[in-house]
């Protein structure tokens, strides 16, 4: 039975609303990005308190910390980095989440991504050796403009690093936006190393985000091959549909709702039983 999750600051700024839209929606899983208008690394330990005691009392799960750990830019310095991730882990623990959700760096606008290979191997090793011994394990993203924003790079990052607490989540409407048909350019490439899959959908002519099923992500070719895969992990609701940006969107209680019946009827049109 797959597991259903989101990231519920697409809802609302206020946890308790976050919170009170979920369980309508029978969601038991959150991906913690934030609350009160404040990233999950920006808030303080008594407001991280908070939110546990709240999403206990919901009876939610943190599915993931929705970091933006590697969403600086290649020349940024690093070692301040690091110590974001630091406090990355501190929240991963105090939550109970079992996933950190990281990024590959911003290319600078023009660059080949080829020159800053190197580096960003180098930087994302460190992501997961300071991860080491932390019972939590790495998810890179492909977003849009980092080095990994390609199946192909994604697979360069994995392969490289070559450390066992670094896999992908796998966004559809990201590559769609990066030119890519995902499921016929990236699936079999990348199917070893999913461990989390994000929903969002969207067009390939425009880049428009669309709910899931509705664009060109391949999300119903995807779900089918993940269940003939015996794929076992999270499906985490990030819909954007009411606005985008470098770190993050919104959507708002009714587009969110709007996003899980397009998802959920994808699973139910493939017979596919969820929680």
């Amino acid at each position: 039975m797959w597991a259903l999750s989101g990231f519920a600051d697409e809802i609302s700024a206020d946890l308790e609303e976050q919170c009170r839209v979920l369980g309508e929606l029978g969601i038991g899983s959150v991906e913690f990005r934030g609350a009160w208008d404040i990233n999950v690394l920006d808030l303080q330990d008594d407001q991280l308190d908070r939110v546990a005691k709240l999403l206990a009392a919901h009876n939610l799960r943190t599915s993931s910390v929705g970091s933006p750990i590697g969403k600086i830019g290649i020349h940024d310095d690093f070692t301040a980095h690091l110590h974001r991730l630091d406090r990355a882990l501190h929240v991963a623990d105090r939550l109970g989440a079992p996933v950190i959700r990281i990024f590959s760096f911003f290319m600078p606008r023009g660059d080949d991504p080829a020159v800053h290979r190197d580096e960003v191997v180098r930087r994302m090793a460190g992501l997961c050796e300071r991860a080491a011994g932390h019972e939590v394990l790495l998810v890179h993203e492909n977003e849009k403009h980092i080095y990994g924003d390609t199946p192909q790079r994604c697979l360069d990052i994995i392969e490289s690093v070559g450390l066992p607490n670094l896999r992908l989540t796998w966004d559809a409407a990201n590559f769609v936006q990066c030119g890519f048909r995902p499921h016929t350019e990236g699936y079999q490439l990348l199917r070893p190393y999913l461990n989390y899959i994000q929903i969002k959908d969207a067009l390939l002519g425009t880049g428009e985000v669309v709910p899931a099923g509705e664009g060109d992500g391949e999300v119903r070719e995807t779900i089918r091959a993940l269940r003939a895969d015996g794929f076992d992990g999270v499906f985490s609701l990030e819909p954007h549909l009411a606005s985008a940006g470098a770190m993050g969107g919104f959507s708002g209680a009714e587009l969110f709702t709007t996003a899980h019946r397009a998802f959920t009827r994808l699973l139910a049109d493939e017979g596919i039983d969820y929680r």
